[in-house]
């Protein structure tokens, strides 16, 4: 064998070995639900009514899979700090995958805790997450009532009226 034949038969050998390793043999995409923009107004609408009945004008935002915004509604006759702070209390429901109450749990039985520092992560009750299944898809925050467990029975109140579209 030439050397030249050596080199292109090594060369192919190379090319092959490193094809096969760059893919995986069961290789697949991600598959995975998300919040539809109609669920998340039914969660807004009815968060935002079941306070309002209680006597409380709060904000409403519903964030993805991400944390990402899908729905936020400032609420009539908010405070200006709703609008985020119910950003912020769904954006620690989804990022810890607990309701966001749960951190204030968890920075009282350790306060050195850096996760308060992190962007957009609040430890205020308001929040839940939103599921299917156990698989996190989203969360859903309101700011307003008297009470962060007043903003989260109204979340609360929203997601058992969309429950059923959760599967």
């Amino acid at each position: 064998m030439t050397i030249f034949k050596l080199r292109h038969a090594m060369m192919a050998c190379a090319a092959v070995c490193i094809g096969s390793a760059a893919t995986p043999a069961n290789a697949e995409l991600l598959s995975h639900k998300d919040l539809t923009a109609s669920i998340a107004i039914e969660i807004a609408q009815t968060a935002m009514a079941t306070c309002k009945t209680n006597g409380y004008a709060v904000s409403v935002t519903v964030v993805g899979r991400a944390g990402e915004i899908i729905l936020q509604v400032r609420g009539d006759n908010t405070g200006p700090h709703t609008f985020e702070n119910s950003f912020r209390k769904a954006y620690t429901a989804r990022t810890f995958r607990a309701p966001s109450g749960a951190l204030v749990d968890r920075l009282k039985a350790d306060p050195t805790l850096g996760l308060i520092h992190l962007t957009n992560v609040i430890a205020n009750q308001g929040a839940l997450p939103i599921k299917v299944g156990e698989d996190v898809i989203g969360a859903a925050g309101a700011s307003g009532a008297p009470g962060g467990e007043k903003d989260e029975a109204c979340i609360k109140a929203a997601l058992d009226k969309v429950a059923d579209q959760l599967k």
